[in-house]
Formats: structure tokens, sequence, C-alpha cells
């Protein structure tokens, strides 16, 4: 009677949770496989099904200077604060993950706190702050600003590869005499690279496609890729954008694909 009671829990927790998950990958795919679909269309509006198709829109993006525009500043934007985040993040990983005193969870809590801090509020605290010390918003503020919110990523994922790193290792390399630089380069980083690349290709992700901070800290001459379609699909429903979102779409795939098989981006992820 026991045995049967555990199997029909087991039978009703596979049921409960498959349905979870093919809702969960419903509302994941379908809006994407919409957005892709429209974007072949041959007519002259967002509508599906569309009701004909064609690359005609792919051709018009080609020529969408305003677009080329915002892309190049999101894409510089994202590089230097991936670069930054990598710096600050894998330096606070190494002073934080084997320490267990008060002020390292308490400077853990502070560099993770970006990801429960509502993005508009922080982008507004960063705007009033920087008008406070005197520094306009320009490129620096936009590339200040997403570091501090991108910074997470690189920690977490660099705090998951060094709590795998075996203590012995760097016993042995100490006790061979090899100083702590040397170690650091030869056997530590070598062995968190994935994490480290894991926690960047996240960071690079969701500073390229961040709206509430870019909203705050940009000026008038630098605008974003994120921003730009929200406007033009707010003016006139510009089906250009559903073809720059299918571009989108297909390159984070591919750079997904590419991740998962140089760094396994889904294992470290449930880390």
């Amino acid at each position: 009677m026991g045995g049967r009671k555990r199997t029909l829990e087991a039978i009703s927790f596979e049921v409960v949770m498959t349905v979870i998950a093919l809702i969960a990958l419903i509302l994941i795919i379908a809006p994407s496989l919409v957005v892709l679909i429209v974007s072949f269309t041959s007519g002259f509006s967002l509508k599906f099904p569309p009701p004909g198709y064609s690359l005609r829109w792919y051709v018009e993006l080609w020529n969408a200077w305003q677009l080329h525009f915002a892309a190049r500043n999101s894409l510089l934007v994202a590089l230097w604060a991936t670069g930054l985040t990598i710096v600050l993040g894998v330096a606070a990983a190494l002073a934080i993950s084997r320490s267990r005193t008060l002020s390292a969870r308490l400077l853990d809590s502070l560099f993770m706190s970006p990801l429960v801090l509502p993005a508009l509020a922080f982008g507004l605290a960063a705007l009033m702050l920087f008008s406070l010390v005197g520094l306009p918003v320009s490129p620096l503020t936009l590339v200040i600003g997403h570091t501090v919110v991108c910074v997470p990523y690189v920690l977490r994922n660099t705090v998951a590869a060094l709590a795998q790193l075996e203590p012995t290792l760097l016993e042995s390399s100490a006790a061979l005499g090899a100083s702590r630089l040397y170690t650091f380069r030869r056997i530590v980083l070598p062995l968190i690279r994935p994490g480290i690349i894991a926690g960047a290709f996240i960071a690079f992700m969701s500073s390229f496609d961040n709206v509430p901070v870019s909203l705050f800290l940009r000026d008038a001459a630098t605008d974003m890729l994120p921003i730009r379609m929200w406007q033009d699909l707010e003016g006139k429903l510009d089906v250009t954008i559903a073809a720059l979102s299918g571009v989108l779409i297909i390159a984070t795939v591919a750079l997904v694909a590419v991740m998962e098989r140089v760094t396994g981006l889904s294992r470290r992820l449930t880390n």
C-alpha cells in the first residue's frame, strides 16, 4: 500500500512537472517563432499569419543606417562593460570565495544587489549620483551603469568555478615554491576560465539588451539598439524591426550553442 502510494505520488509529480515544463517552453519559444515567421512577410504590417513570404524586410534592414548606428553603440558599450565586468567580477570572486568573514558576506551581498534592485530604480539613482558629482550623461556613464548591473553574472559564475577548485592543488603549488601570482596564472585561471567565459557571455547579452539603465544614462547622441527598436515599433509598427529581431534571435541561438559547446553553459547555470 505504501509502495503504491509512493508510486502515485511520483507519477503525479512527473505529470505536474511535465505540464509546467511544456507551458514554460510554449511561453518562451512561441513568441520567438511568431516573430521569425512575421519577419518574412511580404506585407507592410505586422500581421500573423503573413499574407505572403519574402526577404524584402531583410533587404530593407541592410539599408537601415539608424539601426546600424544604434547597434554599433550597443555593441561598443556591451564590449566595454563586459571587459570591466570580468576584471571586477573575478577580483571580487577571488576575494570573497573562500572567506567566511562577515565583511566578505556583506561584500558578496553588495555585488549581487543589482539582481534584486529594480533596474529602473538603479538607473534613476545612478543618474542622480552622476548629476551630484558633475558627470554629464555620456557613453562613459552608460558603460559604468551597465558594468554595475552585469558584475553579478561574472561574480556568481566565477565563485561557482572556484568552489570546485581542489585546495590541495594550491597547497601543492605553494609547497613546491610557486608564488601566488604564478599559481593563479598557471593553475587557478585555466581551471576557472570556463566559468569566467560563461559569466562574461551572460553579462554581454544582458548589457546589449539593457533598456532601463540606458534610458537614464545615455545622451541624445548615443542611440541604443533596444531603445531604437522600441521607438520604431511605438511610432509606426515597422516590419524591419521584426527582421532585426529575427537576426538577433538566430544570432543568440548560435552564440548559446557555441557557449554550450565551449563552457557547458547550461550546467554552470544550474550549479
